[in-house]
């Protein structure tokens, strides 16, 4: 049933919804308020913060209550008023919804009151019809439409073919309610409410852009007012307009003749509309409504007026034929809707010069249905007009109506003279307007607004008149120009600026791409993005232009996505202008545009329209106010100004001058950095030689000037205008902190020092948050602009990208590029991998140039956030600077001095520069305590304000470098919508509280164009979520936090915070990058773990894990916070769940495998000797889970192409160990008299199952049995794992003495994997193990007994090198190499075994080169042929590498060429280079450091041989001193390093470095690609062996 004849107590979801889309309610809102299931008493109770927690905007919220609160209303005082409802309480919507009921002849008296009345009525508010779904504007022209009755049939000749009409349409209505369609009527049904006015189409204008809007109400129908001015009448004719040609016909003619003869007869001009509706026979229509009628055939119309032949006089035919006007008909428009509709009119206008004198009486025509045939009324009637209806005059009063025809003739002669005169047109000021327009009042545009243009084909004269568009931020371009690359605007803008062309289904992110990912794949940011709405004349691929009906189809939908996608989710309202420029004829498609934005923006606010043709913005206006009435369109818009005029005064209130961007050259003058050219580079923040020099440094008020200083003092970082206008004078010196010198002079030492050359330099900048790193950053390069080129990169771009640009910045306009001028590129808050990925790829691109400089091509500046600045310098004290809040008592004076300037400003406060003044404190902890202590008094703890506050400080204190949007937090504060007139409804600023001014800084993306709000520091918002945890412990605020549904829904900026609340809950601290500990859950997990309890923590973590969407990574961490409390149970459960989410990632395959380990761990440590069998079982059973957890780890970690993930393999070894021993415990493997496992492991490594377990663990048997081959594989790998990449990283820490307790696996794998060797051969080594002499436990035994001295792998051979006691290392390799049989060539060993017997003898030839135990050279390398021989067997990476240090040409024993070497030495590099490949995937370059085992020593056959840490004895130092000169290749300059080794000679060709091997070259790689001289050259240099190949060293041309 209908919802209108229902009360509201009645409706159920389905009548709420069809409501909601009669108000114009989007159709998302209306499906989720069905889906919770709001009918109509739901109705009458919701609030805004309800539709707020849907997700509903402000503008829809707006609408919605305001809508439901009038119906509520009108339904109130429909129950008060109407007798009628006396007797019913339940009151019926349709009586709300439809018109008010009056009295019968209302209609005739409101007509007459009408008459009386002139046209122009006062200026009201009105409202777009809800069908438009547009919001409330102002209408200059409008009136309030009151609802008429239902008026009896008019009274008149034509009345038997009304009445027919009238039955036909009361059955017609009748018939369309009983299906529930009312198609044509329900729709137009609306409460008493203002109305949309229309204008009347001018007097006899044929304008074909004219049109009128479906629904819009025009003027009440007048009579005579000043006989020019037309009087109207209105005929609705929707019934008529669809009966056949004759009976239309004869009705038309009958309504227009009897209307013009009585217009004719009262000598006034007048129009009749068909159309639009003259009566509310139909409670949904509004008397004046427009409704539109179908016209097929227009010559039915015009042919009907061959009946003024027919009706009229002889002697007046030819008269009525001038007086009355061929039919017009007007277009009736209605968006989103392709129903063609008209308004037919007729214009009647009785010149003096024709009618004078005359009278004019007709026979009017009426339809017989009879006899089916047009018959005329049997006498000629005279009419006339009365009131605004048109009656015939009676016969009493016919005499006196033909005198009076004299006096009518002198008053029509009036006013054609008085209105023949020229009315003077009043020129309107449009150069203020366009100011007004554009820079909102102020003296110059806003230089922080983005411009979307919109615009159509351009003249060749019009595109010389584009330079303001040149000058402004153009954010994107919607062009309908398909000609616009070829010839029009895209051509001319792409001559000064970079851009990226697009088509509108570029935007439809067909593969559900974040908004953050869509955003940088379309390059919104980057480039201005062209938009070819309509295809490119000059485009190869399937884009073609199309027309209007074909455009509607196929490329409207794209339209409205991509305008969609930019006003909902990437420019913030407010911070754009929508800027329509028309320069040629208006299409609909670009009308369709304007609709878009129009309901996106929520009206006009934000939209410009430039049309210098009149006749191009009449076209546009008029289809245009479908959406917006034509005087607010006006408003908005400059018309008839010329373009060139606009282009210059836009200029002029341009903030910045026409000046060019100037960068330093090598010859010490300057070069222009053409804007174009600056864009291409767009990963790069450019400083210039005279940046800000284009500002309009006399535009800048003093009050400007001292905002800008001050909100820098406030905690905003600094800006390149602070230093501009401290260098002009115009304000205060910003304060040099000595550390800023410190980097000078490291700067100075790269630059001109002794140390080694390399392509590209790092320094580094280590700082407390708050300490001034930043800004110290800016201020060198800032000084150094004028004598390098300088820049910060932007890190949110890949690595390539960024390097890209960086090499054409250097490279610009430079003559000559080897001596071009270094490059200083600044790197803020970067990752390690970052940037150390970028400078190994500027490496390589100037390794590309084949080039030798003699300055680093590039400097890299990171500067990075720390507790512990100065630990990280003193680790690198060479190229390091730390800054921290403790000041020197110079820089004490100079805070000092500054503050006290600082406060002789006006309205100074010093809470307004609190950062500076904490700083001057040096971040004293009592006086930060006190300062918010003081700021929190008094503070309403439930204000939503308040909760703001804790929300920011929450992510403040443990997400680093975190924010909350300006557009969250309004949204969340309720102050998102502006639907008014207005540059901004809202201040947000005062909108908070005094506690939230002092302490909320906005800052501004420099990619983007969101604003965001975080707390002034750090230490402030710690203290700030300290004392307000008095009230709510901060478990509690997350809590609440993720409940907020407006700030997790909230699209702008959605990516960045999602991101920084899975920080807060998931990141760990890790002192690598900057933080004071290694953390084993996120600080906020371990705060509420610490201070509240665990169980808030998984409380809170659970939470979160449902509400941001069953995140695989908060089940794990779910999984490995129980197991850490020893909720082992529960942590199945959560590593199940992770691992549901995602099966196939290595780190939680881990997690579910630590799961396991811990379990297992904690069963055997707490067990009791009261343990049974069954308990026993289980706990093996949880150890054997965890180590197939460990190997789906190790299977997943191979397919995974960004990372390397060797968890699973140290994992499963030690889970296997420690199962190991606790088998070793149980009664049922009791040791021998030695002491040794051998019931263990007889049945471990044997067929032999002990009687009282055979059944017991029937099912684990065969997994025991497979122990020792899993943990050997797991071994194994790891070995050759830490021959790639060899270093232990708390090595220094052991050197320095400062132990600490860590995963010795990650701070020590050397140390570890040496120990869990022992481990292992423990447990399967037994004196009566091979006593039955098979040959497999013989070598079992063997292998076992080599794996328990440490020979077992290629790692725990090479340690022996590394062992502070040699003598211990010789003892335990002679007795290792004894255990292999005496003759191995005879007794063939496995290839394991080979290679670990080959790499003992070299390792022992290192340590002790006289050794009895050592072979031959030619002996080992005769070992080492199965390697090259054997080509079909898959050898490890190390007999490849054993290869290159045996067969590396020998001046003793390889006197003679041999090309079966060379073959050997070429496969082997070949081989390895590949593993390598393969190995390392593409993971960073810092973490894919290639170790150099060997370098190549004076001397021969195994005395060649020189292993790195005997290098590393020869260097005088500390660790870190020793580490630096590695690092700046100062150890090739220690004479005793150079006696050592040995100098090769090659030579270079093409950037490639080359030797002679025993018979042909091969080819070396550089360890430094730019140490590789340019051209041709002879070099020698020191050779390595690695597991990547051979590594050339030290690369020196020769002299």
């Amino acid at each position: 049933m209908d919802y209108k004849t229902l009360p509201l107590a009645e409706w159920n979801e389905s009548h709420v919804g069809c409501w909601l889309e009669s108000i114009g309610i989007k159709k998302e809102y209306v499906e989720k308020l069905c889906a919770e299931e709001v009918t109509g008493p739901v109705l009458k109770e919701i609030d805004e913060p309800f539709l707020r927690s849907m997700g509903m905007k402000g503008g829809q919220i707006h609408i919605v209550t305001r809508k439901r609160n009038e119906l509520l209303e009108h339904m109130h005082k429909n129950a008060g008023i109407d007798s009628a409802h006396a007797d019913n309480p339940s009151i019926k919507a349709s009586e709300v919804l439809g018109s008010d009921v009056t009295n019968n002849g209302n209609k005739r008296k409101m007509k007459k009151k009408n008459s009386a009345v002139p046209m122009k009525a006062n200026t009201l508010t009105e409202e777009t019809d809800h069908d438009l779904k547009a919001l409330s504007i102002t209408e200059s022209k409008s009136f309030q439409v009151t609802s008429y009755q239902n008026g009896s049939s008019k009274t008149d000749n034509c009345g038997a073919v009304e009445e027919t009409d009238k039955e036909h349409t009361e059955k017609t209505i009748s018939s369309l309610s009983k299906k529930g369609s009312r198609k044509s009527h329900s729709s137009h049904e609306n409460t008493v409410e203002p109305l949309t006015l229309s204008k009347f189409r001018q007097f006899k204008n044929e304008d074909t852009n004219f049109k009128y809007v479906k629904n819009r109400i025009l003027a009440p129908e007048t009579g005579v007012i000043d006989l020019i001015t037309p009087c109207h009448e209105y005929k609705s004719f929707t019934i008529a307009a669809k009966l056949d040609r004759q009976r239309l016909q004869a009705k038309f003619a009958c309504e227009v003749i009897k209307y013009a003869s009585a217009c004719m007869n009262v000598r006034t001009n007048g129009t009749i509309h068909f159309g639009v509706m003259d009566s509310v026979e139909d409670k949904g229509w509004k008397h004046g409504q427009i409704a539109g009628i179908p016209v097929t055939d227009t010559d039915v119309y015009v042919d009907a007026l061959d009946y003024i032949e027919k009706c009229f006089e002889p002697s007046h035919q030819q008269t009525a034929r001038n007086c009355i006007h061929p039919p017009i008909f007007t277009e009736v428009i209605q968006k989103d809707c392709q129903e063609q509709l008209f308004v037919v009119e007729v214009h009647i206008e009785p010149s003096s010069s024709i009618v004078k004198g005359k009278i004019f009486r007709v026979r009017l025509p009426k339809f017989n249905e009879d006899n089916n045939k047009v018959i005329l009324d049997k006498t000629h009637v005279l009419y006339q007009r009365v009131g605004a209806k048109s009656e015939p005059v009676k016969n009493e009063d016919l005499v006196t109506f033909i005198q009076g025809l004299d006096m009518m003739d002198v008053r029509r002669e009036k006013a054609e003279s008085s209105s023949n005169e020229d009315p003077k047109e009043i020129s309107q000021n449009l150069g203020r307007k366009l100011s007004v327009l554009f820079t909102d009042g102020k003296n110059y545009m806003n230089d922080s607004l983005w411009y979307i243009l919109v615009t159509n084909s351009w003249g060749k004269q019009d595109l010389k008149s584009v330079n303001f568009l040149m000058r402004m931020n153009i954010f994107c371009v919607f062009d309908f120009d398909e000609n616009s690359n070829v010839s029009g605007l895209y051509a001319k803008y792409k001559e000064h600026h970079a851009t990226r062309s697009h088509f509108l289904h570029n935007y439809s992110n067909e593969t559900k791409m974040s908004t953050t990912e869509f955003q940088k794949h379309l390059g919104l940011f980057d480039h201005t993005s062209w938009t070819f709405c309509n295809g490119r004349s000059d485009f190869l691929g399937d884009e073609k232009p199309c027309d209007e009906d074909t455009w509607i189809k196929k490329k409207k939908k794209y339209l409205k996505k991509a305008i969609s996608f930019i006003c909902d989710e990437i420019l913030p309202k407010g911070s754009f202008v929508v800027l329509f420029l028309l320069c040629s004829p208006v299409k609909k498609p670009l009308v369709d545009t304007f609709h878009e934005f129009y309901a996106e923006m929520n009206g006009m606010d934000y939209i410009i329209c430039i049309a210098e043709s009149k006749e191009n913005y009449k076209k546009w206006a008029n289809l245009a106010q479908a959406s917006c009435n034509s005087e607010t369109l006006e408003e908005r818009s400059i018309v008839g100004m010329k373009l060139s005029h606009v282009d210059a005064t836009v200029q002029k209130m341009l903030p910045s001058t026409i000046c060019p961007r100037h960068l330093p050259v090598s010859t010490k003058g300057l070069c222009v950095l053409p804007t174009l050219e600056e864009e291409k580079m767009f990963s790069l923040e450019i400083l210039c030689t005279d940046q800000c020099d284009d500002i309009k440094l006399d535009l800048l008020s003093t009050k400007e000037i001292e905002e800008t200083e001050r909100t820098f003092y406030q905690g905003r970082k600094v800006s390149w205008k602070n230093f501009w206008l401290a260098d002009k004078a115009s304000c205060g010196e910003v304060i040099e902190r000595e550390a800023c010198r410190d980097v000078h002079k490291i700067l100075d030492d790269i630059l001109h020092g002794n140390r080694i050359r390399y392509s590209v330099a790092k320094l580094k900048i280590f700082h407390q948050p708050g300490s001034g790193g930043s800004t110290i950053a800016r201020q060198v390069l800032w000084k150094r602009r004028k004598d390098l080129r300088c820049a910060v990169v932007k890190s949110t771009y890949p690595v390539a990208t960024v390097c890209q640009h960086a090499v054409n910045f250097r490279e610009y306009d430079e003559n000559d590029l080897k001596n071009s001028l270094p490059v200083l590129l600044l790197v803020e808050d970067y990752d390690e991998d970052y940037l150390d990925e970028l400078k190994h790829d500027l490496m390589d691109a100037m390794a590309a140039r084949r080039s030798h400089f003699s300055k680093p091509c590039f400097i890299l500046m990171g500067c990075k956030r720390s507790n512990v600045p100065e630990k990280l310098c003193k680790a690198s004290p060479l190229d390091t600077v730390a800054v921290t809040h403790k000041l020197t008592d110079q820089e004490k004076h100079l805070f000092k001095t500054k503050i006290e300037k600082l406060k002789k400003q006006k309205d100074f406060k010093p809470e307004f520069i609190l950062t500076f003044v904490l700083m001057s404190e040096e971040f004293n902890e009592t006086y930060v305590r006190e300062f918010v202590e003081h700021l929190l008094q008094g503070i309403d703890l439930s204000s939503p304000v308040t909760n703001l506050m804790r929300y920011v400080a929450l992510l403040n204190c443990y997400v680093h470098n975190s924010y909350i949007s300006l557009s969250h937090c309004e949204a969340f504060l309720g102050l998102g919508a502006y639907t008014e007139k207005r540059l901004r409804e809202y201040d947000f600023k005062n909108n908070l509280s005094e506690q939230a001014r002092v302490i909320f800084i906005e800052l501004r993306e420099n990619t983007t164009c969101i604003s965001s709000i975080h707390i002034i520091h750090y230490l402030v918002a710690k203290e700030i979520l300290y004392q307000l945890s008095g009230s709510q412990p901060q478990s509690q605020t997350a809590m609440n936090l993720l409940q907020e549904k407006v700030l997790l829904h909230h699209r702008f900026g959605r990516d960045d915070f999602m991101k920084f609340i899975r920080d807060l809950f998931i990141r760990r601290d890790k002192k690598s990058r900057g933080d004071n500990t290694d953390s084993l859950f996120s600080p906020f997990i371990e705060h509420i773990c610490k201070v509240e309890n665990c169980e808030k923590a998984i409380e809170v973590l659970k939470t979160a894990y449902e509400c941001l969407g069953k995140d695989a990574f908060f089940a794990q961490q779910l999984a490995r916070l129980h197991y850490n409390y020893e909720k082992f149970e529960d942590a199945e459960y959560w590593a199940g769940a992770a691992k549901s989410h995602l099966p196939n990632d290595s780190f939680i395959l881990d997690t579910e495998g630590q799961v396991y380990r811990k379990w297992f761990s904690f069963t055997v440590d707490k067990r009791t000797d009261e343990v049974t069998p069954d308990e026993v079982i289980q706990m093996i059973e949880i150890a054997l889970k965890a180590m197939k957890c460990f190997r789906a780890a190790q299977q997943a970690a191979k397919a995974e192409i960004d990372s390397m993930n060797n968890a699973g393999y140290f994992g499963e070894v030690e889970v296997g160990c420690r199962l190991l021993k606790f088998l070793s415990t149980l009664e049922v493997f009791p040791k021998n008299t030695q002491g040794e496992h051998s019931e263990l492991v007889r049945y471990l490594l044997t067929d032999y199952i002990p009687e009282e377990i055979k059944k017991p663990w029937g099912k684990l048997h065969s997994r025991l049995k497979g122990l020792r081959q899993n943990i050997y594989n797991a071994l194994d790998w790891i070995s050759e794992d830490l021959s790639y990449f060899q270093t232990d990283k708390n090595q220094e820490k052991e050197d320095e003495g400062t132990k600490e307790e860590k995963e010795e696996q990650v701070y020590n794998p050397r140390k570890w994997l040496k120990r869990q060797c022992e481990v292992y051969a423990q447990f399967f080594t037994s004196k009566n193990l091979g006593e039955d002499n098979s040959e497999s436990e013989t070598q079992l035994v063997r292998r076992m007994s080599i794996y328990k001295y440490g020979g077992g792998n290629v790692t725990t051979i090479l340690s022996f090198l590394s062992d502070s006691k040699e003598k211990r290392s010789v003892e335990k390799l002679e007795q290792i190499i004894n255990f292999y049989p005496d003759d191995p060539q005879k007794e063939r060993l496995d290839d394991i075994d080979l290679i670990n017997y080959i790499l003992c003898h070299i390792t022992l030839a290192c340590l002790a080169p006289g050794s009895s135990k050592l072979l031959p050279f030619q002996t080992l390398r005769a070992l080492s042929n199965r390697f090259f021989k054997q080509r079909r067997t898959a050898f490890p990476a190390s007999a490849y590498f054993l290869l290159t240090l045996l067969y590396w040409p020998d001046d003793a024993l390889d006197k003679e060429p041999n090309s079966d070497k060379d073959d050997m030495l070429v496969l082997a590099l070949q081989t390895m280079k590949r593993m390598h490949d393969i190995k390392v995937k593409n993971v960073a370059p810092r973490k894919k450091k290639i170790y150099t085992h060997f370098f190549l020593g004076k001397g021969c056959g195994l005395r060649k041989i020189v292993h790195k840490t005997r290098i590393d004895k020869l260097i005088d130092g500390s660790l870190n001193d020793r580490r630096m000169k590695w690092q700046h290749g100062e150890v090739w300059n220690i004479g005793k390093i150079r006696d050592v080794l040995r100098r090769v000679s090659g030579w270079t060709e093409n950037g490639k470095l080359f030797v002679r091997g025993h018979v042909g070259q091969i080819h070396i790689l550089a360890l430094h690609y730019d140490s590789v001289p340019q051209g041709n050259e002879n070099v020698t240099f020191y050779l390595g062996f690695s597991f990547n190949g051979l590594a050339a060293h030290d690369i020196q041309v020769n002299k």
